[in-house]
């Protein structure tokens, strides 16, 4: 996760004077003429981070091992608990300025290794974790068992140079209680896991250091059986950083990660877990990155929108910009009604600890996923598309879930039903609503009662709600 904010500078400055300025500033040596006069080499690395998360899920490639797909009924769970959170932690968190603090500040990897022997957090609880994760109303959790910087969170022969927690000041194996604080609260486990690592030169030069390359192919392949062969079922994996060389998309690389023989082995040790497309494969589900908001149809395939509460970065950072509170539940309900799920990031500190910020956001969010969680968890999409910025559906049985996020003048109108509505309330205050039923559409009178961000209606039909996304 993360930017590449001087590179996005970099390529916004025409003055060339000033370009061979920021390239020695970013660590480039040699002949950097060339460069200087350099435009953006893909879109992805001109754009937003958001823009380029958006394409490199897009350029997913579907006719890649499709029996590796898991099936609707195996998938189920992971639609019907609508809400994760992911937990971005490791040696990144003591510089306290982001998880890509080693490759934006230049940190040789010799040096940022030296962090390992400060890594010894006083307060890791995971089952706190849990618990905030629970009272959020999340039905799962995410750890980054392994970033961008090559650090293992866990015992891992596989790693190259021994680069994990047990050879830390840390002592020992910090993914195994969190799967089991995980598991005792009743959340789903999930575990991120990044190919990526700057410790290898060949990252940059895959063709051209073919040895380093095999032993930097060799660590992923061994570290993700690691990790879905010791700690029982694990629900989801979660990869990210396929890409090589920061260059291009995830399906791009393909050609190097093999992702279909890495996650053919996966499943022989896990037949049911939820894979993302982040390792080049299409993935059970897709992803979209960053706080942007979710706009357009029910989309066709399940996905998730994922973002950090705190706006500075993922991993922990020193100075804390939390989203607002009605971000973070209109960004819920659009993600919903849009056949998704929501996955929020906290980034906890060198001790373990969830900054005090994050840990009140999630709770005032789980006050309010407790009044009309009903009209979120285990539902589907639909019956009716989602009109943008004014309303959007979500169904369970013969019961539909309207949810007015801005009301039209005083009376909104919406298509018929695919039943007859017998019973209307307002989810704000419990109280009955008077619709008008014919010709073809429902009018429905703005209620007393609302909610600042999302005024749900609950609509009881004579038949089956139905709808996309059943």
């Amino acid at each position: 996760m993360g930017g590449f904010t001087g590179w996005r500078a970099f390529f916004r400055t025409r003055d060339r004077k000033l370009r061979l300025a920021m390239l020695l500033s970013l660590g480039l040596t040699g002949d950097i003429s060339a460069w200087a006069a350099a435009e953006p080499p893909s879109t992805q690395q001109a754009g937003s981070d958001e823009q380029k998360s958006a394409l490199k899920t897009n350029n997913s490639n579907a006719a890649l091992a499709p029996e590796l797909r898991l099936s609707e009924a195996d998938m189920a769970w992971w639609r019907d608990a609508k809400l994760g959170m992911f937990i971005h932690w490791g040696l990144y968190s003591i510089p306290a300025s982001g998880e890509w603090s080693m490759f934006r500040d230049h940190v040789p990897a010799a040096e940022y290794a030296k962090l390992a022997q400060r890594f010894a957090p006083k307060h890791y609880d995971p089952q706190r974790w849990a618990k905030i994760a629970r009272t959020a109303g999340a039905r799962y959790m995410v750890l980054t068992a392994r970033h961008h910087d090559g650090f293992a969170l866990w015992d891992s022969p596989g790693s190259y140079g021994q680069f994990d927690a047990v050879h830390s000041a840390a002592r020992r194996d910090l993914v195994k209680p969190f799967v089991t604080a995980a598991r005792q609260q009743g959340l789903r486990v999930g575990l991120y896991y990044s190919p990526l690592d700057w410790r290898f030169p060949a990252y940059f030069h895959i063709r051209e250091m073919p040895e380093n390359a095999a032993a930097f192919r060799k660590q992923t392949y061994d570290q993700v059986r690691e990790l879905t062969t010791r700690y029982g079922r694990i629900d989801i994996l979660w990869y990210d950083g396929g890409w090589l060389a920061h260059n291009g998309t995830d399906a791009d690389a393909a050609w190097f990660w093999r992702p279909e023989i890495l996650n053919a082995e996966v499943r022989e040790h896990q037949p049911k877990i939820v894979i993302n497309p982040r390792s080049g494969w299409q993935g059970d589900f897709d992803t979209e990155e960053g706080a942007a908001p979710i706009t357009g149809p029910i989309r066709p395939k399940p996905w998730e929108k994922t973002f950090s509460l705190n706006e500075n970065a993922w991993g922990y950072t020193s100075g804390q910009r939390l989203i607002p509170l009605d971000q973070l539940k209109r960004l819920f309900v659009d993600a919903v009604i849009r056949n998704g799920n929501l996955h929020v990031n906290v980034g906890p500190d060198p001790d373990g600890v969830i900054p005090e910020g994050q840990e009140r956001l999630l709770h005032e969010f789980g006050v309010w996923n407790q009044r009309y969680g009903e009209s979120l968890f285990a539902t589907r999409p639909g019956p009716l598309e989602p009109v943008d910025g004014s309303y959007g559906t979500t169904h369970r049985g013969r019961t539909v879930y309207l949810h007015v996020l801005s009301w039209p003048d005083k009376v909104l109108t919406i298509p018929a039903l695919p039943g007859r509505v017998l019973r209307a309330t307002n989810m704000v205050d419990g109280k009955k609503i008077d619709l008008d039923q014919s010709q073809g559409e429902i009018r429905i009178l703005a209620p007393r009662a609302g909610d600042s961000v999302d005024t749900v209606l609950k609509l009881e039909l004579e038949t089956s709600g139905g709808g996309k996304g059943r």
